[in-house]
């Protein structure tokens, strides 16, 4: 089940090209590529990539305990039980590399405003930009992170590995608020949950079913 997300592969890619400085001329920065006939062309020179992305929520625990959120949008699902997500250095990597341990929850429709505050809001500049957004905190009883409260799905999660860029986490446990469950499931209709448009730089919402995975195609198959 390794690695089965595109969007993973796609993550250590990029890292991988980022941390090379002695590519050669077919590397992806290289602006020679040829023209699919039919289509309009970008090249490689753009902001997208993979789209859409999700915007989920990283909380941690800076060194005077204060909760500090951030929103990322390169991440994705690793294995099983695990998570990635492809970081620059900053306050929210500094705080797991003390603590070893984080929150990931999921930015949705009610939140937008705040989620998108904590992004744009550096935690080294406003400390207290989670009180700031009118949110609040319980500590987490698995690992060493706030969960921030009005977000109604949350991971806990143990720092597996963080290299070059890369940060790889165990999910110890998920954690729903039952407002968003139908049938004891995450349902989500109900989470609403938002996802980034690089294209056109906006959020959009999720959560209309289209289709029954591993049913639908059957039709192909004969069965």
């Amino acid at each position: 089940m390794k690695h089965f997300l595109l969007i993973t592969a796609i993550l250590l890619m990029f890292a991988g090209c980022k941390n090379n400085d002695n590519q050669n001329d077919n590397d992806m920065s290289d602006t020679n590529f040829n023209e699919v006939a039919g289509r309009i062309n970008f090249g490689p020179d753009h902001a997208l990539v993979t789209t859409p992305q999700p915007c989920v929520m990283i909380a941690t625990w800076d060194k005077s305990h204060n909760p500090d959120v951030m929103m990322a949008a390169w991440a994705g699902q690793y294995d099983f039980k695990q998570i990635v997500v492809s970081l620059s250095k900053h306050k929210t990597t500094e705080n797991f590399e003390r603590t070893g341990a984080f929150t990931v929850s999921f930015a949705d429709e009610r939140t937008v405003a705040e989620s998108d505050y904590f992004g744009l809001v550096s935690g080294n500049k406003v400390p207290d930009k989670v009180a700031r957004a009118g949110f609040t905190v319980t500590p987490s009883p698995n690992v060493d992170a706030p969960i921030i409260n009005e977000y109604p799905l949350t991971l806990e999660c143990k720092v597996v590995s963080w290299e070059n860029g890369i940060l790889v986490g165990e999910v110890v446990n998920m954690s729903a608020d039952e407002s968003i469950l139908t049938d004891g499931k995450v349902d989500l209709e109900k989470l609403r949950p938002i996802v980034f448009d690089a294209a056109s730089m906006t959020y959009r919402s999720v959560g209309r079913v289209v289709g029954k995975a591993w049913g639908d195609g059957k039709k192909f198959t004969g069965q």
